[in-house]
């Protein structure tokens, strides 16, 4: 039975990022994962020799090379990666769409002001007094009460409309909370869309999975794949190891998981303390066009679409909500890496629904899913005859297949630990129920939970 200074659940993205900062201390850490494939809920698969991404279309947070005290720069920094690491291309521009108005962003976040000014233009006032206000709030404040964003926000908007416009690319890239966030949240996910903005590795997220286990790899992390834990052993309320699926026990006085906090404290059998299981989770579609979609009229990187007054951020009634939709194009960023044109389009989905499926059933419904995919994309695409090379559609079960988590949740718990923190000693939680969101959040919450629990003296 071999001892570890720190054992660490999950090899996604905050998992990896834990393990090499601990490992670049002569902490010595091992990686257990339960699948075949790293990346978690931010992963990819080959399929019809096809590489496919899943997980967030896009990366948030980009920051151009030597921007200091920004999230990118400061992971890697923390990760000592260089800048070019990552491969980042910016977006060309986005859009959000609702019935009456259309705001369109890119990673300017003057342009998005004169683009509120042209659409509601007694606003523009209150939009510039609330960006005061976040650009000067501590979102990452280990400390910070817990606030509905929507209640300080309302202090500054008054449309609605606008709010709701607000609102909407910042609840579905994050929000385990239905139609509504924490205000840390929303000032972390309105820094790091509206004030830093969006951009992409240039070949996936594989770019960015591989640089993560090439620098394990470098530093001396140990990783164990196809090897989940079915047990986390404490004595006298402190983690002393973990039982795995393979019944062999490892051990250690520091447990640091990814695997979402429900799903965590399951592991030490605390049942009558286990945080809520989030509500929020989605189907997507992914589409291998012939032409590329400049080609076939639409230029913006991502569409938030809403076909409601009011965006409704809520578990759907039905097995998913075609009313609104998140449309990206992978290749409208600076640099395009595909030889053909892809499209994703992600609904809104109802977990229990899905889970309830027959298998000819739940096939029939991946086709209901595929051809409402179409018809919203045939809108945004104006010269596309409905007709793609290839495609695959995945659903809230495949969520929980391949990441463990309950419900498919992949915001994972509405209940948030901020410092990491659970019931029992030496057992702490990173990445979204830790509250860091999006991609490099998940990075920089692996890298501040392996920093404050892990590193301190």
């Amino acid at each position: 039975m071999e001892k570890y200074d720190a054992i660490i659940i999950g090899a996604g993205m905050s998992g990896m990022a834990a393990a090499i900062r601990l490992a670049m201390f002569d902490k010595k850490v091992i990686v257990l994962e339960r699948h075949y494939e790293l990346g978690g809920l931010n992963s990819f698969y080959k399929r019809g020799k096809r590489n496919l991404d899943v997980g967030l279309h896009a990366l948030t947070n980009f920051a151009p090379k030597k921007t200091p005290g920004k999230p990118l720069t400061k992971l890697l920094k923390q990760l000592r990666l260089p800048y070019e690491t990552f491969k980042i291309n910016e977006q060309k521009g986005s859009q959000i769409v609702f019935p009456d108005h259309t705001l369109n962003f890119n990673n300017e976040i003057e342009f998005f002001i004169s683009e509120i000014e042209k659409e509601f233009p007694d606003q523009v006032e209150g939009f510039r007094q609330l960006l005061h206000k976040i650009e000067n709030y501590n979102e990452t404040a280990l400390d910070n009460e817990y606030l509905p964003a929507k209640e300080v926000v309302r202090h500054f908007i008054t449309n609605e409309s606008l709010l709701e416009m607000i609102f909407c690319p910042l609840l579905i890239y994050g929000s385990a909370w239905e139609n509504d966030m924490d205000f840390s949240q929303f000032v972390i996910m309105f820094k790091s869309i509206f004030l830093e903005g969006f951009c992409r590795s240039e070949g996936g997220v594989r770019t960015i999975i591989s640089s993560l286990k090439e620098r394990m790899d470098a530093v001396g992390a140990e990783l164990q794949m196809k090897t989940g834990v079915k047990e986390i052993i404490s004595k006298d309320n402190h983690v002393v190891g973990v039982l795995t699926e393979k019944d062999e026990e490892i051990h250690a006085p520091l447990i640091l998981s990814c695997t979402g906090f429900p799903e965590t404290l399951k592991l030490t059998g605390l049942e009558e303390k286990l945080p809520r299981t989030g509500a929020m989770s989605f189907t997507e579609t992914i589409l291998f066009l012939k032409e590329k979609p400049v080609d076939l009229g639409q230029d913006s990187s991502i569409i938030f679409y809403n076909n409601r007054p009011h965006y409704q951020y809520q578990k759907s009634e039905s097995y998913y909500d075609h009313e609104s939709a998140v449309l990206c194009f992978s290749n409208n960023f600076n640099t395009d890496d595909y030889d053909e044109g892809i499209a994703r389009v992600t609904f809104i989905a109802n977990y229990d629904q899905w889970k309830k499926l027959e298998r000819k059933e739940y096939v029939a419904k991946k086709k209901d899913v595929l051809q409402d995919s179409i018809a919203i994309l045939k809108n945004h695409l104006p010269k596309w005859d409905g007709q793609f090379e290839f495609k695959d559609v995945f659903s809230p079960t495949t969520i929980t297949r391949y990441t463990s988590r309950f419900g498919g949740a992949v915001y994972g718990s509405p209940d948030k630990t901020r410092d990491g923190r659970t019931p029992i000693d030496g057992l702490v939680i990173m990445g979204t129920d830790q509250g860091f969101l999006g991609i490099i959040g998940s990075i920089l919450s692996g890298i501040s939970m392996a920093n404050y629990h892990g590193l301190q003296s």
